[in-house]
């Protein structure tokens, strides 16, 4: 576990209506406090101080929280007393978005549980079958894996859901970005006809969870503890020192962890603009132009993509973005800072409208760091740095995004199309043993991404769903959403 007690004052809070009143360990059951010793914690951490009493009272709740929050602790603690050590089936189940963090989610709850005869059994691909079906055999009180893993062991009947009491969703904003949704809707219809009390954590609230959340949470209430700014207030403020000579692949490995749904890449001038959206085209990325020296039919092309919907990526000057207005658009991107510090302000306020959650970047190099700081300082803007991913990093990430959708999709052949493989089988074998046959294997994995990259399958706005599960108690809307799927109001703030 490695989240600790940390020694900070309250913050500003958005909270559900009918709030209820924080809690502390002392007055939370035995067990619980129990199982909060076994961690080493002497009392409750924000996050949890304020979830735990809505987990326990079984209301359906929205959790804004960042890795390192206590957001693990918050949602097991409350399991530590809930969970039945008599019932041996899964009774809770924790969707993550990682191996690694299943594993991690895995590893706190077995210490939290300490003795009283709950099991944990964690599940992901890449791993071997066997021991995630022993486990389950065993009787897996808590099963905490990816969407994608998760669902095989459905279809296989190896996992049942039918005692099911609790869903959770772990870092759910990158669950949908590496391309899950699929396998989650899939997964709704294993769940039980009975409302199963649900809770989602995410470090994000943007149009497309708070629609996952309408999908499979029951009414639920919105709360958050992150701190309230005068500035683009929705919006998280970040900076990127990068190599001054390889910014254009710096900004390549930002695209591959962030995996934003929608984003401007802004630069300053007409040359960095052609020279930006030629290399992230040249990566497979689904990128187009604006600038002043665009023929008008050109501007025109791609100004219907916009208002289509149909572009990822749209990389501009200032100028050239000037009255566009894109929907939904999760991330602003900075190439290089504004020449001027008002210019920061109107790119980042592209994001974040409407009460959802944006998030703006801006790479720096040298100088512009400077530069960067005295705008943040000028305008009050809570600027944090977020260090540049590494190879190792990004190369992790792509390799589960990948094997998370070649999973699916192996998932929906028929079995002719199954049949058929099996002529594939031998070469498949021979070249992963020749080493010299690696690179054919590697061109094969990055033709199928590069087909992935033009943008994540999210919950659509507005468009045919796939058909409901059939429960007799269907999902409710969240407070403060309409039918459309749009804000109707904010949350109570505090």
């Amino acid at each position: 576990m490695t989240e600790s007690e940390p020694n900070r004052p309250a913050e500003p809070l958005v909270e559900p209506d009918n709030a209820l009143p924080e809690t502390t360990l002392e007055a939370l059951p035995e067990a619980v406090r129990e199982a909060a010793a076994r961690a080493g914690w002497s009392a409750l951490m924000p996050v949890q101080a304020k979830a735990i009493p809505y987990l326990l009272q079984r209301r359906d709740l929205m959790v804004q929280s960042r890795t390192g929050s206590g957001k693990t602790g918050a949602y097991i603690l409350p399991m530590v007393h809930q969970l039945d050590p008599a019932s041996a089936t899964c009774q809770a189940l924790v969707l993550t978005p990682t191996r690694e963090l299943a594993h991690q989610v895995a590893q706190a709850a077995t210490l939290l549980f300490g003795e009283r005869g709950l099991h944990v059994v964690s599940v992901y691909g890449g791993a071997a079958y066997g021991p995630q079906i022993e486990g389950f055999k065993r009787g897996a009180h808590l099963v905490v894996g990816t969407p994608g893993r998760i669902l095989d062991h459905l279809i296989r009947g190896t996992l049942s859901l039918d005692g099911l009491k609790f869903l959770v969703f772990d870092e759910a904003d990158r669950m949908l970005s590496m391309g899950f949704y699929p396998d989650m809707r899939r997964i709704q219809s294993f769940l039980p006809r009975r409302r199963v009390h649900g809770s989602m954590f995410s470090a994000t609230y943007p149009p497309y969870v708070l629609r996952l959340a309408e999908e499979f949470l029951d009414h639920p209430g919105f709360l958050s503890l992150s701190k309230d700014h005068v500035h683009v207030a929705e919006t998280t403020h970040l900076f990127t020192v990068c190599p001054p000579m390889r910014k254009d692949r710096s900004l390549v490995k930002i695209l591959e962890v962030e995996n934003p749904s929608s984003a401007i890449i802004f630069c300053n001038t007409r040359e960095n603009v052609g020279f930006v959206t030629t290399v992230l085209q040249r990566f497979g990325y689904d990128a187009d132009a604006l600038s002043a020296d665009l023929t008008q039919a050109a501007r025109e092309k791609v100004m219907a993509r916009l208002r289509e919907g149909s572009l990822r990526f749209l990389v501009a000057t200032d100028v050239a973005a000037r009255g566009i207005d894109i929907p939904e658009l999760s991330h602003v991107i900075q190439y290089e800072p504004g020449e001027d510090p008002e210019s920061y302000v109107h790119r980042s306020g592209r994001t974040g409208r409407a009460g959802a959650a944006g998030t703006a970047i801006t790479l720096v190099a040298g100088m512009e760091e400077i530069r960067l700081m005295e705008i943040a300082r000028a305008y009050n803007l809570p600027m944090e740095e977020r260090p540049l991913p590494t190879d190792e990093e990004v190369e992790a990430l792509v390799a589960q995004r990948v094997t998370a959708l070649l999973e699916s999709e192996f998932r929906a052949l028929d079995n002719i199309r199954k049949e058929r493989l099996k002529r594939f089988l031998p070469l498949a074998r021979s070249l992963e043993q020749e080493a010299d046959e690696t690179d054919l294997v590697a061109m094969l994995l990055d033709n199928y991404y590069q087909r992935s990259l033009h943008g994540p399958e999210t919950p659509p706005l507005g468009a045919a769903r796939p058909p409901a599960p059939s429960r007799e108690n269907r999902p409710r809307r969240p407070e403060g959403r309409s039918r459309e799927g749009r804000d109707r109001r904010p949350p109570r703030r505090r």
